[in-house]
């Protein structure tokens, strides 16, 4: 492909949406009557499957519990289902509006670690990620960051190469393991910082 091509690629928690709603381990963890330290390890420790869509809601739920040493029955697992994907449900709105003006100037996609269920309503309640030029969340796709099937899908879906991509993540693991398959990648602070070096990146005449 040409290498006029520009695709920005961000990712969405901790970029565009913010991260996990303050206060949210805690109440599930009082839910579960459990201490928040423990369930907060549980929770991350058994994510990446569900991520992935290699678990469903209530497997990924009852491997947490399990590792509680703690019953689970379905009313309480829906219960922390539906608490965990309302605590990812705030945005930056200055992002959402800046993500959605670059598509004046570049290609925009979106990599996101996200579970199908919580994609489902993200998507229903942003409904303009369905114009973005690609969407990949994992739970849809069964990759998750940083393995590089998950980057690899999107140069593939895109029909595109690695150096078409700035991706942009605020986790360094994930941007090292963008620019390992060829991408450039940027390390997500601001969007004061952000918006100068997309203006570099782009062609002359797009800004």
């Amino acid at each position: 492909m040409s290498n006029d091509r520009r695709i920005v690629l961000f990712d969405y928690f901790g970029v565009i949406g913010l991260h996990q709603r303050p206060g949210a381990l805690a109440r599930m963890a009082a839910r579960c009557e459990a201490p928040v330290d423990a369930f907060t390890e549980a929770y991350w420790y058994c994510r990446p499957p569900y991520d992935a869509a290699r678990q469903s809601a209530p497997q990924y739920w009852r491997a947490v519990l399990r590792r509680l040493s703690l019953p689970g029955d379905t009313d309480m697992i829906e219960e922390l289902r539906l608490i965990d994907i309302d605590s990812w449900s705030r945005v930056d709105d200055r992002m959402v509006a800046y993500a959605r003006s670059l598509r004046d100037r570049a290609e925009v996609a979106l990599l996101s670690n996200i579970p199908a269920d919580h994609a489902d309503v993200l998507l229903t309640a942003q409904p303009w990620l369905r114009d973005l030029d690609h969407l990949a969340l994992s739970g849809k796709i069964k990759a998750v960051k940083p393995e590089p099937a998950a980057f690899h899908h999107c140069v593939s879906a895109m029909n595109a190469t690695p150096t078409d991509f700035l991706f942009v993540d605020d986790r360094q693991e994930n941007v090292r393991a963008a620019q390992a398959i060829g991408m450039q990648g940027h390390l997500f602070t601001r969007l004061d910082v952000l918006a100068p070096l997309i203006d570099t990146w782009l062609p002359t005449g797009t800004a």
